[in-house]
């Protein structure tokens, strides 16, 4: 009996130890999210390898290093590892509720990659199966947190499906909404592992899919500050701010971040930077930035996206010629992919451009565009003010003009003023399917959301779903959806 009760307490002690969060695990994973990945990296190396955390994070470091670097020949060297690891965590305890959480985040890793790198139905696998794998943790431990992390996030990306692909999210099982999700993430930040991650992917969901508050970029300013050593959170931070409309916000965020040797390599952040700098009209300095990404970048993903812009720089600065300037437009044709969509813009304008060519009107139209959209709203109102829609003969050109001055107002917290311009953008972009008339629409039912008329607001949400093709489809509808959810 004595040898016995000793065996079976060995058993119960090797497999609680299946999922053992050692001191060194929890200091690769704060160190891992600053993106400080070689300290991390040494410190697991002295963590037993069978431990599901230490799994998890080997994982966790290779999804860092391809998602920071979009270097393919990384991605086919590394990708053999996804089945390697799952099949070393389905070997483990599974009566812990642990074991389905890292299958499901290990699954997640990889179509977070697999989408940059364009393989994007192996993606969607990993996806319904972690969604499966953290329903099962849910139904079998109601009140583990950690479940909620990844639980709330894709809740949040099923309940913005676009109306027409909600039949395949049901086929398969999916099933969820952004209410839901955004109350899993709230949930989530209560557990001690997991908290700055659910912050900061809650902080994104406002961002990307609804819409960041005042109160809300006032918490991410607590949170990056609070966190001076941690790039990715500034990082991040600066992503969120440029895509509310607030560059400026994001510049501080990126001038002050953490740099040097211990911290994994980021080339986007010139990307980023450039994209400020054009918005500010400073062609000089956003032409450096974009150059230094292309030197240091290994990837396919914002190339076409990059020589758009460098186009840009060269002629909005109006001290080239066509034949200059021609050249980087025909370099975004031949470099890259159409996997993200500001490649996908990229693509569409040099085509246009080279066939067409242009009108002296698009040069005002897009210097109030870039300065719009970095909230520069002053420089944006002085370039289109001069002037009505009466200016701009091409109907493209009239619903674009009338978008840029509602969203001006709009940034200036002036809807009853935006209002008519994107209204009447919307109807210009009617019959030919304008992106202009979805975005419009859009912002139409963020407004009316706003002023608490929810009739108006649904139908607004709804006319942007219903503009078939266009450019900013997946983010548009995305947005739109997740509108209709909330009302």
């Amino acid at each position: 009996m004595r040898y016995l009760f000793i065996f079976l307490l060995s058993i119960s002690t090797a497999s609680a130890q299946n999922f053992t969060w050692t001191p060194g695990m929890q200091r690769a994973y704060a160190e891992l999210q600053k993106l400080k990945v070689k300290s991390a990296q040494q410190t697991l190396a002295t963590e037993p390898v069978h431990n599901g955390v230490r799994i998890f994070l080997d994982d966790y470091t290779d999804m860092l290093i391809l998602a920071t670097s979009d270097d393919d020949q990384a991605f086919s060297t590394l990708s053999d590892r996804e089945d390697e690891r799952l099949d070393a965590l389905k070997d483990l305890d599974d009566t812990s509720p642990w074991q389905r959480v890292l299958l499901a985040e290990v699954r997640l890793h990889w179509a977070f990659v697999k989408l940059k790198f364009g393989k994007e139905l192996s993606a969607s696998w990993d996806v319904i199966r972690a969604y499966k794998l953290l329903k099962e943790n849910q139904k079998r431990f109601p009140n583990f947190l950690p479940t909620y992390k990844s639980l709330g996030t894709l809740h949040v990306m099923i309940g913005s499906v676009p109306d027409n692909y909600v039949w395949v999210a049901n086929l398969l099982g999916l099933h969820g909404n952004v209410k839901q999700g955004q109350q899993e993430l709230l949930r989530a930040q209560q557990d001690p592992t997991f908290r700055l991650e659910a912050r900061l992917i809650d902080l994104m969901v406002r961002a990307y899919v609804l819409k960041l508050t005042d109160a809300d970029g006032q918490t991410l300013n607590r949170l990056v500050n609070d966190n001076e050593d941690n790039l990715l959170l500034h990082f991040f931070g600066a992503t969120i701010e440029q895509k509310s409309g607030h560059s400026e916000q994001a510049l501080a965020y990126l001038t002050k971040r953490p740099t040097g040797p211990a911290y994994q390599p980021l080339p986007v952040i010139d990307n980023i930077l450039g994209d400020i700098y054009i918005q500010k009209s400073d062609y000089a300095t956003a032409t450096a930035h974009f150059k230094q990404f292309l030197a240091a970048y290994k990837g396919q993903n914002f190339l076409k996206d990059t020589y758009y812009k460098l186009f840009l720089c060269q002629w909005l600065a109006s001290d080239k010629t066509d034949a200059q300037t021609r050249p980087l437009l025909q370099k975004v044709l031949t470099v890259g992919r159409t996997t993200v969509e500001s490649d996908k813009a990229a693509q569409k304008f040099a085509e246009a451009y080279l066939k067409k060519g242009t009108s002296p009107n698009q040069k005002i139209l897009m210097r109030a565009r870039l300065a719009s959209d970095g909230g520069f709203t002053d420089s944006a109102l002085a370039y289109l003010h001069p002037f009505n829609d009466a200016r701009f003969p091409i109907t493209t050109e009239k619903a674009e003009y009338n978008y840029r001055m509602g969203r001006i107002y709009q940034r200036r917290n002036e809807p009853d003023t935006a209002i008519p311009y994107l209204t009447r953008a919307l109807t210009l972009s009617e019959p030919d399917q304008l992106s202009f008339g979805a975005t419009a629409a859009l912002q139409l039912g963020y407004i009316y959301q706003q002023k608490n008329d929810r009739a108006h607001a649904r139908s607004f949400f709804q006319k942007a779903l219903g503009f078939k093709h266009h450019e900013y489809k997946n983010s548009v509808d995305n947005k739109a959806r997740a509108g209709l959810s909330s009302l």
